[in-house]
């Protein structure tokens, strides 16, 4: 009686590192599954079988297990669906000893054989364990090698200021392996360096920017964080970076070096003490509440000259699209505010609007009278001078709803409802000098 040979299911695995030439009508991976598959058909005496499916990693290194077909082989071992597995190099599992090391335990704890088709081993022998471990190790010698070539190779062409790949910087594009300057990213990257010298905040930078629609390459508006890696990339300084050193680059600058100078200025100091300056050095009261006569909002901006600031209100259109879509394009931010502040003062001597505050007042204080109202008013007068810009900023905010240029002059429409709330905080300290 004839005893049935075990039938044997053999997968066969590839794998090539690079996806260089897989687009090839036959390719790598081909060529190791046909002679993978002609092994298994000349052991068909064994009993050996070829299973349907096919695990192919292309483009995928061995240097590490985390690779898509080799995780769904592993996964129909541990089901029991395979018993040899069939490579065309032992390299093409893996090129790592501590990772075959893990994958030899796999196998013998599901009675899965491991077959390299060009080199003869079997890993059911001491010896063929044995000559694979050698093997692995000069492998793995091997990739380490490959590697610090790579790295040697890197840093010398980093050196000569050519460009080695990776993310492209925004302000650039890519072509036959350079950088080439994109004029529309560059000319953001310039403002981006222009605004932060005059204002010393990535914040306020970034605000302006989403404010008149300026996305980054992705479409996703600034933030502080992606000014602050722009600030700092000297590529575009027209450097190339390697490991901190920076060498001269093949591309073009988009930022000259007075102005990268006077910017990394700036960043050296604390962004605290940035911050403090920028709001003691640039109030501006009108912020929010101010619009152009096209109705777009007018944004607070500034520059600096020979040592002297100048502050303005500029029209968001003309951020956005250029000087001719607003007749009112900038404005003198001293000469608007000081408009809006006497209006504010004048205000407060008004009879009626001293009687239309009373009245309010009273709904939540019936003990206030008029001549209170009348005092806190005229007191809040003679004070204004002496606040913060801080403080006078927060006031306007309660006071005034908008004020609106024209080409004629400026309106400002009022709150009165906000006077009541500056009467009740005036009024403690009157209360306090009557009792002094």
């Amino acid at each position: 009686m004839t005893v049935p040979t075990r039938k044997l299911r053999c997968a066969v695995y590839t794998r090539k590192s690079s996806e260089e030439g897989l687009d090839m009508e036959f390719n790598s991976l081909d060529a190791q599954r046909e002679a993978c598959h002609a092994y298994v058909a000349s052991q068909k005496a064994e009993g050996w079988i070829s299973v349907r499916d096919n695990y192919d990693d292309g483009g995928v290194s061995g240097g590490t297990l985390d690779r898509p077909a080799l995780q769904r082989l592993l996964s129909d071992i541990e089901a029991g669906l395979v018993d040899v597995v069939v490579v065309y190099k032992i390299d093409r599992l893996t090129r790592a000893l501590v990772d075959f090391t893990k994958l030899v335990q796999i196998f013998d704890q599901n009675n899965v054989t491991f077959v390299a088709v060009t080199q003869s081993f079997n890993t059911t022998t001491s010896m063929g364990r044995l000559i694979l471990h050698i093997l692995l190790s000069f492998a793995q010698f091997e990739r380490e090698v490959i590697g610090e070539r790579i790295r040697d190779k890197v840093a010398a062409s980093r050196k000569k200021g050519i460009w080695m790949g990776g993310p492209v910087p925004f302000g650039y594009s890519a072509e036959n392996r350079k950088l080439v300057i994109r004029e529309d990213e560059a000319g953001v990257v310039r403002m981006v360096f222009e605004r932060f010298l005059k204002v010393g905040s990535a914040t306020i930078v970034a605000q302006q920017l989403n404010a008149a629609g300026i996305m980054s390459r992705k479409g996703k508006a600034f933030d502080k964080g992606v000014l602050y890696k722009m600030l700092g990339n000297r590529v575009y300084l027209g450097e190339a970076v390697h490991k901190g050193a920076s060498y001269p680059g093949e591309h073009k600058a988009i930022v000259g070096r007075e102005l990268w100078d006077d910017v990394h200025a700036i960043l050296k100091e604390s962004p605290r003490t940035r911050a403090s300056k920028t709001r003691t050095q640039v109030p501006a009261l009108l912020k929010g509440l101010i619009f152009g006569p096209n109705g777009q909002a007018m944004t607070p901006t500034h520059t600096r000259r020979r040592g002297k600031l100048y502050r303005y209100y500029v029209s968001m259109s003309v951020l956005k699209s250029g000087p001719d879509t607003c007749p009112v394009g900038r404005i003198p931010a001293a000469e608007i505010e000081a408009v809006v502040t006497e209006q504010l003062r004048q205000l407060f001597r008004a009879p009626d609007l001293i009687v239309q505050t009373w009245f309010l007042a009273r709904e939540t204080n019936a003990k206030i009278d008029e001549q209170d109202v009348r005092e806190a008013l005229f007191e809040f007068d003679t004070l204004w001078e002496q606040l913060f810009p801080a403080e006078q900023a927060r006031i306007v905010q309660l006071l005034v709803e908008r004020v609106s240029i024209t080409t004629e002059g400026a309106q400002v429409s009022f709150r009165t409802e906000g006077l009541e709330r500056i009467i009740q905080e005036l009024r403690p300290a009157q209360s306090d000098r009557v009792a002094a």
